[in-house]
C-alpha cells in the first residue's frame, strides 16, 4: 500500500470521542497512541490532512481521511526531503495536490516503469471519453495518440514544452521522467487545457509560428546559397582598403588561393567573395570543412560513390564535393587541422583534376577553383612534420592575409552598426543607440575572437540594452563592474592661456584638453593612434577633441 509519502507502515483508526479503535504497524508504538489521542493534533492534522512527522530519527508522512467512526491516519516514510519540506511549510498542501491532479486547465497522465497508465487526471479522461479509471494499467500508447510517455521512461530525459497532436487539437506538453536514485520509475505528462476561445486562439498562433519558421527557412537558405561580395568586409581601414584590392586583382584569376587569418576573422566571407568576382559565379561555391574529414570517410565525402558501393550507401549513388564544385568553387576551409592521410589523397585529385567514385573503374575529370583557409602557420606545420610540402605549394600560389581585429579597430564603429541592423531586423525590434562611450569601450578591448566574438558582444548588449541605448556599462560582464577608461587623463591648467579673464571649470578643462592634444599630434608628426595612446584616451574621444579644435 503506498501514500504520498511511499509504503505505509502504520495505521491508526480514532472514532469521534478519541478512542483509538485499530492500530497496526507504526500505529501500535504507544508514542503514536498517544499523539493520536490528543484532541489539539487531531484538529490540526483534520484542517490540513497531511502533516510530517518524526519519531526515532525517521520522518514520516501522516494522511488524514475521515471513515465512518471517525478518523483513518496512514503513516509513511517520506520519499525525499523536498516532500516533507512541502508538507511541512504549507498548510494547504493537501489542498495543492488535489488542485493540481483535477485542475481543468492543467491535465496530468501518470505512467509506471512499463508505460503503463496508472493515472489520468478527470479533465484529461473527459477529453479522450474513457470512464472514470477505464485506462488504467493500459499501455499509455494505446490510449493517447502520438505521446512519448514511453519514450521518456526508456531514456529518462525529460522533453519541455513540446507540441503535440492529440484528437485533431494542438497543445504545449511537459513530459518528466521520476527517478528513485538512479532508476526510472515512471513519468509523469502535463497538458495545458484552456476554454474553446483560447485553445482557437493558441492554436492560430501555433499555425501562424510554423508559417514563419518555414519563411525563415526558406529565406535562410536563399542566403546560404547567394554568394557574397565585398560588401560584406566591413570596414575602411587600411587594412581592409588594402583586403579589398587584393580580393578584387585575384578573384579572375585560376591560380589556387590560400587565406589566412586567425579565428573569427571572416575568411569564409573572403572566400565567397573571391567566388562571386571570379567567371564562376554562376556555378555553386561548395564549402568543406577540411577538418571534420575522417580518413574512414574522406574518399566518399570528396569524390562520391556509386549505387551499391558498400553497405549503407544510397541507392542512387551520390556526387563527392568535388563533382559538385564542377564548374564552379571548392572551399576547403580549416585545411591547416587535416589529418596527414586525407592530405595524400587530396593531393592527387589537385594535382590532374581526376576524381573517381567508390565503386566506379570510370575516372572523370572535374574542373573546379581551389580556395582554402587556416588560422595556422603552414610552414611551421611542414616543419613539424603535419604538413605535407607538396601540398602546401600546391595550395598556396597566392596567399591571402586578413587582418586580426585588433589591428583594424577604426572598423569597429562600422561592424558594430551593422551587427545592430542585422540582428534588430531578425528580430523585428527597434535599433538601440549605440554611445559614444560603449564604442570606446569596445575599441579597446583585445578581441581574440575577432569579428566573431565582436558580433556575439554586440548580439548580447542587444538583449540587454536598456531603454534603446547601449553604453559601455551593457558590455560589463553579468554582476561586474568597470571603471571607464575613456576619460583623458588630467594635467595642471596653464592659466597663462586664459590671460585674467574668468571662465567656467568646463570651458577650462576642455581648453587644457585641446591644447594637450595639439601638443601631442604635434610631437607625433600627426599620428592619432600614437597620441591617443600617449594621452591614455580612446582614439573616438580624440577625434572629438580634434573636430572641437577646429
Amino acid at each position: 500500500m503506498a501514500s504520498a509519502g511511499g509504503t505505509v507502515e502504520g495505521i491508526v483508526v480514532v472514532d469521534r470521542h478519541g478512542t483509538i479503535q485499530f492500530a497496526q504497524g507504526l500505529g501500535e508504538d504507544l508514542r503514536v497512541k498517544s499523539l493520536a489521542g490528543h484532541a489539539d493534533w487531531m484538529a490540526e492534522i483534520r484542517v490540513r490532512r497531511l502533516q510530517p512527522f518524526t519519531i526515532d530519527r525517521r520522518s514520516y508522512v501522516v494522511l488524514q481521511t475521515p471513515v465512518a467512526v471517525g478518523d483513518l491516519l496512514l503513516f509513511s516514510r517520506a520519499s525525499s526531503q523536498a516532500v516533507l519540506d512541502f508538507i511541512g511549510s504549507v498548510d494547504f498542501a493537501y489542498d495543492i495536490l488535489g488542485h493540481l491532479l483535477t485542475d481543468p486547465f492543467d491535465a496530468m497522465t501518470i505512467v509506471d516503469a512499463a508505460a503503463r497508465v496508472v493515472y489520468i487526471s478527470p479533465v484529461h479522461e473527459g477529453f479522450f471519453g474513457l470512464s472514470h479509471g477505464e485506462a488504467n494499467g493500459r499501455p499509455v500508447k494505446d490510449v493517447i495518440e502520438n505521446t512519448r510517455l514511453d519514450r521518456v521512461v526508456a531514456t529518462g530525459k525529460a522533453e519541455v514544452g513540446e507540441i503535440q497532436s492529440m484528437r485533431g487539437a494542438e497543445r504545449v506538453v511537459t513530459r518528466t521522467p521520476i527517478k528513485r536514485g538512479d532508476e526510472v520509475i515512471g513519468a509523469v505528462g502535463r497538458v495545458m487545457f484552456k476554454g474553446p476561445e483560447q485553445v482557437e486562439t493558441l492554436s492560430r498562433r501555433i499555425n501562424m509560428l510554423e508559417r514563419e519558421d518555414e519563411f525563415y527557412k526558406r529565406e535562410a537558405a536563399a542566403i546560404r546559397n547567394r554568394s557574397y561580395g565585398l560588401d560584406m568586409l566591413i570596414g575602411d581601414s587600411a587594412p581592409m582598403r588594402r583586403l579589398r584590392d587584393e580580393i578584387i586583382k585575384v578573384a579572375p584569376l585560376e591560380i589556387p588561393v590560400l587565406i589566412r587569418g586567425e579565428s573569427g576573422t571572416g575568411k569564409e566571407l573572403v572566400a565567397q567573395a573571391l567566388h562571386r568576382l571570379s567567371a564562376r559565379r554562376d556555378s555553386a561555391i561548395v564549402m568543406v570543412n577540411a577538418a571534420a574529414l575522417p580518413a574512414t570517410l574522406v574518399e566518399s565525402e570528396l569524390f562520391g560513390y556509386e549505387p551499391g558501393a558498400f553497405t549503407g550507401a544510397d541507392k542512387k549513388g551520390r556526387k563527392g564535393k568535388f563533382e559538385q564544385a564542377a564548374g564552379g568553387t571548392i572551399f576547403l576551409d580549416e585545411i591547416g587541422d587535416m589529418p596527414m592521410e586525407v592530405q595524400a589523397k587530396l593531393l592527387r585529385v589537385l594535382q590532374d583534376r581526376i576524381v573517381e567514385r567508390i565503386g566506379s573503374d570510370r575516372p572523370q575529370h572535374v574542373d573546379f577553383r581551389l580556395v582554402t583557409a587556416t588560422n595556422h602557420d603552414l610552414q611551421e606545420l611542414v616543419t613539424a612534420g603535419r604538413f605535407r610540402l607538396d601540398l602546401f605549394y600546391r595550395i598556396s600560389a597566392i596567399t591571402i592575409e586578413i587582418p586580426p581585429l585588433r589591428s583594424r579597430v577604426d572598423d569597429i564603429p562600422d561592424l558594430v552598426a551593422h551587427f545592430i541592423r542585422e540582428v534588430a531586423d531578425r528580430h523585428r525590434q527597434p535599433t538601440p543607440e549605440v554611445t559614444d562611450s560603449a564604442l570606446s569601450y569596445l575599441m579597446e578591448q583585445p578581441w581574440p575572437g575577432n569579428v566573431r566574438q565582436l558580433r556575439h558582444e554586440v548580439e548580447r548588449a542587444f538583449v540587454f540594452a536598456e531603454n534603446g541605448r547601449i553604453t559601455d556599462e551593457t558590455f560589463a560582464p553579468v554582476g561586474g563592474t568597470r571603471t571607464s577608461s575613456t576619460a583623458p587623463r588630467m594635467a595642471a591648467p596653464n592659466m597663462a592661456v586664459y590671460g585674467d579673464k574668468a571662465a567656467t571649470l568646463k570651458a577650462s578643462v576642455g581648453q587644457v584638453e585641446i591644447e594637450l592634444v595639439r601638443a601631442a599630434l604635434t610631437r607625433n608628426q600627426g599620428n592619432k593612434k600614437r597620441t591617443a595612446q600617449e594621452l591614455g584616451i580612446s582614439r573616438s574621444y580624440l577625434y572629438k577633441l580634434i573636430e572641437e579644435s577646429d
